[in-house]
């Protein structure tokens, strides 16, 4: 199975996580935890360098202090140019991550809205000519009456259990949930819409989904 570039969905919960270790904690740590790497990995090298710089200004300003307890000469002037310029780069990296945090919050709000208009939408009811249209765009899967189902093979349980938290995600954003069997390295799922009394399009569309997720998981 293929890599892709797609980017994933994110859950309102990583979101959150993200958001308050960026902010209450280190600065691109929470945009690392939601795979923003170039944004967090370059807000972790200002934080972690304001950082350094402040330790090291305060290093230097204490240990002469400390050396008065064996010696009359007089400490040095206390310069605050270092610690100005720690103190400055942690901030822009608590800005930075403060952005990506907004950008994450954005994002969730986008698949919210998504959601609802996909749940909308997919409480129609397609024909039968409909339902063999949607199937031919899902070789794979299979019509059992009203459900349909495939199964995805893996490499190994590990590989089949990575698919399936990552299919939580995407179940929860477009609450829709298949019913899921797993028998170690395969992955069955079965597709209906209960409230619906059949197949709809949330049931195509999500297979759909179902399919690139797969195609991502090596």
């Amino acid at each position: 199975m293929k890599p892709s570039s797609a980017p994933k969905p994110i859950s309102r919960t990583a979101a959150r996580n993200a958001t308050l270790l960026n902010l209450l904690a280190t600065p691109g740590l929470g945009s690392i935890v939601a795979r923003r790497w170039v944004e967090g990995v370059g807000q972790l090298l200002l934080s972690v360098t304001g950082f350094i710089l402040v330790v090291v200004w305060f290093v230097r300003v204490m240990v002469p202090y400390y050396g008065q307890m064996f010696s009359d000469t007089p400490p040095p002037p206390v310069r605050f140019k270092m610690l100005g310029a720690g103190f400055g780069l942690f901030a822009l990296a608590w800005i930075w991550s403060l952005l990506t945090s907004m950008s994450l919050s954005r994002k969730i709000a986008r698949q919210d809205v998504a959601a609802m208009k996909f749940f909308s939408a997919g409480q129609l009811k397609p024909d039968e000519m409909q339902i063999q249209q949607a199937l031919n765009t899902l070789p794979l899967w299979q019509r059992h009456g009203q459900v349909i189902s495939r199964t995805f093979q893996f490499k190994d349980f590990p590989a089949a259990m990575k698919f399936v938290g990552a299919l939580a995600d995407l179940a929860e954003q477009f609450k829709h949930h298949p019913d899921i069997d797993i028998r170690w390295n395969k992955v069955t799922l079965a597709l209906t819409t209960h409230d619906a009394g059949g197949l709809t399009e949330k049931d195509f569309t999500l297979a759909r989904r179902c399919d690139d997720l797969a195609s991502t998981q090596s």
